[in-house]
């Protein structure tokens, strides 16, 4: 049996993080559970940046980080990003649409309104974690 391919973007990661109890880390656990995960490099290092930001060190340790970064490297998808996007109002977001392009992604779970305005992408599901979560 083929496990489905999700992306998730940084906002729902962080939030995934940062409230265990949330929607968007029920969206993360399900995905994991069901599925597999991907990454790029692009996609990890604004993860990595943002969760490292000063306000979210209240929360949540570099030690912390560096456990979570290690953990996605052992059990998510790297994908190489090939063929470039330019797509989304918001720039910034191609790489989303590019990891899951390039990725064979089945669904994209972000809560981004640029993001959802695209929906459906190229055959690709592009949900709401409280969407994805139903």
């Amino acid at each position: 049996m083929i496990k489905p391919r999700f992306v998730l973007d940084t906002n729902v990661l962080i939030s995934a993080v940062l409230i265990e109890n949330g929607v968007p880390a029920a969206a993360l656990k399900k995905a994991e559970a069901q599925g597999a995960i991907l990454y790029s490099y692009a996609t990890l290092a604004e993860f990595s940046q943002v969760l490292l930001r000063p306000k979210f060190l209240r929360y949540i340790t570099p030690d912390d980080v560096e456990g979570l970064l290690a953990r996605i490297h052992r059990t998510w998808d790297r994908i190489n990003i090939i063929h470039q996007i330019q797509k989304c109002r918001d720039p910034k977001d191609d790489m989303f649409l590019e990891l899951a392009v390039n990725g064979q992604a089945d669904m994209l779970i972000t809560g981004d309104k640029d993001l959802l305005a695209l929906a459906p992408y190229r055959g690709l599901e592009i949900v709401s974690p409280s969407h994805f979560i139903a």
